[in-house]
């Protein structure tokens, strides 16, 4: 250990109890306190941590089990059929479109250039097309076209009896155009 020169201060009683801290031994045990801290203080940064990201992301819970029981599933209810009640518009210089009324046409099938061919079928017939392109899947078994607003349902169903198709949709899953038509398998198949 190393040893200090004396000084005024190494005359100060004992019964005082009171040492120069850079001269006092160490006590026992205290490099575990600092760990002890330090661990707690990890301890709370993760749980805070793991909470704040199951705020922000619903794909991570945490159950303590004993304090409380999962929710069940939600049963889904079935969506009611709608039945037809407008009469399809064949011919859409019949009826006077909006304004910027444009068709969204999609090939959800793996085959190239089904959108073309359905935007020109659709353009021959004086339906106004904007988009053909590829959808983000390419899995669709069945062509539906899609209408975002219950006024276009004789539009909507007008372009499917001209694509020879059965599916129909009120949906707001194309936001873009008022009406998408999203070719399946089925729409292939026709050659």
């Amino acid at each position: 250990m190393a040893e200090y020169d004396p000084d005024r201060f190494d005359d100060v009683p004992d019964s005082l109890g009171r040492v120069g801290a850079h001269r006092a031994p160490r006590r026992r045990g205290r490099g575990w306190i600092a760990v002890a801290w330090a661990l707690l203080a990890s301890g709370v940064l993760v749980v805070a941590g793991l909470y704040s990201l199951s705020l922000v992301s619903d794909s991570v819970t945490f159950e303590i089990p004993g304090f409380s029981e999962p929710e069940p599933m939600p049963t889904p209810e079935p969506t009611p059929t709608m039945t037809p009640t407008a009469e399809p518009v064949v011919d859409p210089s019949e009826v006077e479109l909006p304004s910027g009324f444009t068709i969204t046409v999609l090939n959800a099938t793996p085959f190239a250039g089904l959108a073309a061919e359905g935007g020109t079928e659709l353009s021959e017939a004086g339906w106004p097309v904007g988009t053909t392109t590829n959808a983000a899947q390419d899995d669709f078994p069945d062509t539906v076209v899609f209408y975002s607003d219950p006024a276009n349902e004789g539009l909507a169903r007008g372009i499917a009896q001209q694509l020879r198709v059965a599916d129909v949709e009120l949906s707001d899953a194309f936001p873009g155009a008022p009406i998408t038509v999203v070719l399946g398998s089925d729409y292939a198949a026709r050659g």
